[in-house]
């Protein structure tokens, strides 16, 4: 196939670019590449796509397959413009963030969504579901029946940026006295292997699969996940494993922890009225081909990569070395 990613130089759309060389497609990625490049072997297009339609004059031709990972409506409706007309499948990575509620374990894609972001205002990380769901309903309009809306959950495995995934395990086996973490043991984890959600948006795309699907992995408890870095960490040779202190939530929400992600958080630990956020329905998607490794492999090779790019390094989510030390006296304390 000739396919075109708008992306392929961060974590999902690499791994998308990169398993559609190994699979012998003809792949150009439409990139600005500030931060990095597409993966050796396909043809990149520099530009940048705040520039609206002009953005795509560097694209010749058709395609068979479109990919597109944006957040910004701008962006996705000037890319629809310019080259819904010419490609035979669409696929757009969505998120489950574009549901209206998200306390409802086993949820599916009938559940209501968050109104469109308003045509003309900017979009933001405030108004991240806003924006996916705008997007949504512009690739339906415009692509209509060779539309595929990829609701993708939490993205794990090998290359996340996002640092959520990996705080466990890296944290468990970076060793220590003691690692804080929430008193959850029973809430839901869901995470999806980048590995298995790019093979299936090719898959799919190659098969003509349309319509809208929520890309969420299979449910692990909190406890045995945590168990599972535990047991992970312990695994390399000489490694000591470090104890841990359990503290509520409300206990964390009064002493200035975040939930979920960004500076001084406990990554996967969710608020009240996101009880079913990592518990959504993936039935759809596996009876249309999605395919999940287990959990555990994904947690395996994820504590792998954090060892290859060093477990002291900053991290965008979880907590400082100072702060979890501040916050254990204080919980020692009383």
């Amino acid at each position: 196939m000739r396919i075109l990613i708008l992306g392929g130089t961060a974590f999902l759309s690499a791994e998308i670019a990169r398993q559609a060389l190994d699979a012998g497609h003809d792949v150009t990625c439409l990139a600005r590449g500030t931060a990095a490049e597409p993966p050796p072997g396909v043809r990149w297009v520099r530009a940048d796509r705040s520039e609206g339609a002009g953005a795509y004059d560097g694209l010749d031709g058709g395609w068979d397959a479109v990919v597109d990972v944006s957040r910004d409506p701008a962006h996705a409706r000037a890319a629809l413009a310019a080259l819904g007309s010419r490609t035979g499948h669409w696929t757009f990575v969505s998120s489950c963030s574009v549901y209206d509620r998200h306390d409802q374990p086993g949820a599916d894609e009938a559940a209501a969504l968050l109104p469109s972001l308003p045509p003309g205002e900017e979009a933001s990380p405030e108004t991240y579901g806003e924006s996916k769901s705008a997007i949504e309903k512009l690739v339906l309009e415009a692509a209509g029946e060779k539309a595929h809306v990829v609701r993708a959950g939490l993205i794990g495995g090998p290359g996340d940026s996002s640092d959520r995934y990996g705080y466990w395990p890296a944290r468990f086996a970076l060793g220590g006295e003691t690692v804080l973490v929430p008193d959850i043991p029973g809430d839901p984890v869901q995470v999806i292997d980048v590995r298995d959600l790019a093979a299936w948006i090719l898959s799919a795309a190659e098969g003509g699969v349309t319509g809208a699907f929520n890309a969420v992995g299979e449910v692990a408890l909190f406890g045995e996940y945590l168990d599972a870095c535990r047991e992970l960490a312990g695994a390399a040779p000489g490694s000591v494993v470090p104890g841990s202190v359990t503290a509520g939530p409300g206990w964390l929400e009064a002493h200035g922890v975040q939930p979920w992600s960004g500076e001084d958080s406990l990554p996967l630990w969710l608020p009240p009225g996101h009880e079913g956020f990592m518990a959504r329905s993936n039935a759809a998607a596996l009876a249309r081909g999605l395919r999940l490794r287990p959990w555990r492999e994904t947690l395996r090779d994820t504590l792998a990569d954090e060892r290859a790019r060093g477990l002291q390094r900053p991290r965008k989510a979880g907590l400082r070395p100072e702060t979890e030390k501040k916050l254990l006296a204080s919980l020692r304390l009383g």
